[in-house]
């Protein structure tokens, strides 16, 4: 028995990893927490959940780290999630799904765990992984629950954890919180250190000073720090920096406090005071080591407090503050700036999984995040509000843009604060219609609709009020608008928004300007859905004509709309002009994209639809094998048995061999597909259902006859 649940075990093995988790040097153990933890998750592999919850920066993820180094024999595998916020949460499903993938190549079906279009659909896919039968003895720490989705909790940002939890009833689960009211397993309060000698131990680490244990002053400290790891470790961190005596340190602390009493009297809490008072000292002496640290840690404010970056802040012009374009006048001055804040204990490099087009980012503690609004901060900037959210729209990437969903992604949490920022009205609506509209854009790529659809209209409110209801920028934002409605299948109001925005630029631009034909072709898209297929040849048409004429045969936008109307016309079974626009948009992908581009894959493969039901079986077989040539190329050959896409290029070359009288061939491509399905989807799935009971109509004995093999075909679902 204890061979077979080894056995098990090592099936689902994954590496175990703390790579992109914040751990530091300074944790002391908390001997008695760690034993109950693992006390309250031992059990026979059925669910366990513990609830770690305290203050901010109490030492809640340090000792899940702790806990997982101790105990990583015991589970089979170890994901570690960060539950601050929805995106950040997907992106830790993303993150697990990889190392999922290194150990077990057939887990997934989806060939992109990049790709924006995939997220949910691989937070769905792990969720299956951690409940497959035997996968029992796995480990999930939901990290950063702070904003937990509550009765009385009325912000829209709150996370519902239930919903990222794997169905069956197995695996253990940790939960960092900083709220008690999270009622989801077995609850440990953390405290502050009641040990002074633990205190003492972060103090002297942190600072590389000896003979801290029995220094009266360092004593004193440590007890006016009351055990707060976080406090302790800042205040380490200064007297590392600074040569000063720790009585003269708690002398400037007690100062800090009394200042700090004078200026933020709504602080009620002695923790916040505590970490404050710290904090000040340390902001005191970076103004004074480099100006630059102190006047990025102030903006910070303005940001989210995860992952800033070089790249994002080299949107200044001459008439930004002087000190934003010298601090990221080049690398070596904006990393020296960021490299005081991480001396001091401010700041730390930013850990993600995820993949980087640009330079790595830096991370504060939220503790660290919400002084520098409440304190630093005290007297609201609406000028550095406004210069954030326009150095975060300007950073919005343009669609051709190599990969642009990357850094849409890495944009999101910043773009919330912006979000904030709007929407409580804390900076000058009449300054701001720009930034929404290109803060709408980025939701929109990122499939957050309904945060697009807040953003485009105060963009919109904005642009009719400054600049009037015809003007091209406020029609910009109304086609837009057009655009989102079409894609939350608010038809109607599409529709409306694309006749404002079309009759409007014919007033103002040419009838060739490419808003136009933007628009007359996002209508056509529209009227397809809307079944009025006349009308949206028409308008594919006129668009097309016009972006012949202004942009070139070759170009994308023309080869676009080249694709939608072979869509069109295989809709409405005119193939002869379907595989017109198919082989034309094919043949101009390939030239402007290249051969393995995603897009061009796709159109060989509708191509090779069309041929297929045309009865041209040599060349559906062409295309067929062009496009699973390029699958495998673009995934690799072992993982085209899990790519869905593929899958049915596989099963349709299956359908021909029928053709050919080929019925050993087809039996193997058709059993190949059918094992991918039973791999992606499971075996339970319909698809695999159908697919299975299809492939046993197979008879390798018997040669078929003419009207048999098209009743196969037809049972086949291939034709």
């Amino acid at each position: 028995m204890l061979t077979s649940l080894g056995f098990k075990r090592k099936d689902f093995s994954v590496v175990f990893s703390l790579s992109n988790v914040p751990e530091v040097q300074y944790f002391v153990a908390r001997k008695t927490e760690l034993v109950e933890i693992h006390k309250a998750l031992s059990g026979d592999g059925s669910r366990r959940t513990v609830v770690l919850h305290g203050l901010g920066g109490i030492g809640k993820t340090q000792l899940s780290i702790a806990y997982t180094k101790r105990h990583k024999d015991s589970y089979s595998a170890i994901f570690w999630l960060n539950i601050n916020d929805e995106d950040s949460l997907k992106q830790s499903f993303v993150k697990a799904a990889k190392q999922i993938s290194r150990e077990h190549p057939l887990a997934f079906q989806l060939s992109n765990l990049d790709a924006k279009e995939n997220i949910d659909k691989i937070v769905d896919a792990v969720k299956v992984w951690l409940s497959l039968p035997h996968n029992t003895r796995w480990l999930m720490i939901y990290d950063n629950y702070d904003n937990p989705k509550l009765p009385g909790n009325t912000d829209p940002t709150a996370v519902d954890i239930q919903k990222s939890l794997p169905e069956s009833y197995q695996g253990s689960i940790i939960i960092t919180t900083q709220s008690s009211q999270v009622r989801n397993g077995y609850n440990i309060h953390i405290r502050q250190l009641s040990d002074i000698q633990d205190s003492l131990a972060i103090l002297a680490n942190v600072s590389r000073r000896e003979g801290l244990r029995s220094d009266p002053d360092a004593i004193m400290l440590a007890k006016e720090l009351d055990g707060l790891p976080l406090a302790l470790a800042t205040a380490g961190a200064y007297l590392d920096q600074v040569a000063i005596s720790l009585s003269d340190y708690l002398r400037l602390y007690k100062q800090s406090w009394v200042q700090l009493q004078e200026s933020t009297p709504e602080l009620d809490s002695y923790e916040d005071r505590t970490l404050y008072s710290i904090w000040q000292i340390s902001f005191d002496h970076i103004k004074q080591q480099n100006y630059l640290s102190a006047k990025l840690l102030c903006f910070w404010a303005y940001f989210d407090s995860q992952d800033l970056w070089l790249e994002l802040l080299q949107h200044s012009d001459s008439d930004d503050p002087d000190w934003v374009r010298e601090l990221t006048k080049d690398e070596v001055t904006f990393h020296q700036a960021v490299r005081v804040l991480s001396n001091h204990g401010l700041v730390e490099v930013h850990t993600s999984s995820q993949e980087l087009i640009e330079s790595r980012g830096y991370s504060i503690h939220g503790y660290v995040h919400s002084w520098t609004i409440h304190v630093l901060n005290r007297a609201w900037d609406p000028r550095l509000a406004r210069l954030a959210m326009k150095f975060i729209g300007s950073h919005v990437p343009e669609s051709e843009s190599f990969r642009p969903w990357l850094t849409e992604r890495r944009l999101l949490q910043h773009a919330m604060r912006c979000s904030y920022i709007v929407l409580n009205n804390l900076v000058p609506d009449d300054d701001i219609a720009w930034e929404c509209h290109k803060l709408g854009l980025l939701y929109a790529g990122q499939d957050k609709l309904v945060e697009a659809e807040q953003m485009y209209q105060r963009a919109l409110q904005v642009k009719e009020k400054i600049w009037g209801p015809e003007h091209t920028s406020t029609l910009k934002t109304v086609a837009n608008l057009g655009n989102l409605y079409r894609r939350q299948s608010k038809l109607v109001d599409a529709e409306q928004m694309y006749q404002r925005a079309l009759q409007g630029y014919k007033k103002v631009v040419g009838p060739e300007h490419i808003s136009i034909l933007s628009t007359i072709n996002g209508l056509g898209v529209l009227y397809q859905h809307q079944g009025k297929l006349i009308e949206a040849e028409q308008m594919c048409w006129q668009a097309l004509q016009g972006y012949e004429k202004v942009l070139g045969l070759e170009h994308t936008s023309t080869l676009a709309t080249v694709y939608n109307l072979g869509v069109l016309y295989q809709h409405q079974y005119k193939l002869v002009e379907a595989k017109q626009m198919y082989q034309r948009a094919l043949q101009g992908y390939e030239k402007a994209r290249g051969p393995e581009y995603t897009t061009t894959i796709d159109t060989a493969y509708n191509l090779g639809v069309l041929y297929h039901n045309q009865g041209k079986l040599v060349e559906a077989e062409e295309m067929y094998q062009r496009a699973l040539q390029g699958y495998e190329k673009a995934l690799g050959p072992d993982n085209v048995i899990t790519y869905i896409p593929a899958l049915h290029t596989i099963w349709n070359l299956g359908s021909l061999c029928i053709y050919q009288d080929d019925m050993v061939k087809a039996r193997t491509m058709c059993s190949k597909a059918l094992l991918g399905y039973e791999k992606a989807l499971g075996p339970e799935h319909p698809t695999s259902q159908l697919m299975r009971q299809s492939l046993c109509a197979l008879d390798l004995k018997k040669p078929l006859s003419t009207s048999k093999r098209y009743k196969l075909l037809r049972k086949l679902r291939l034709r």
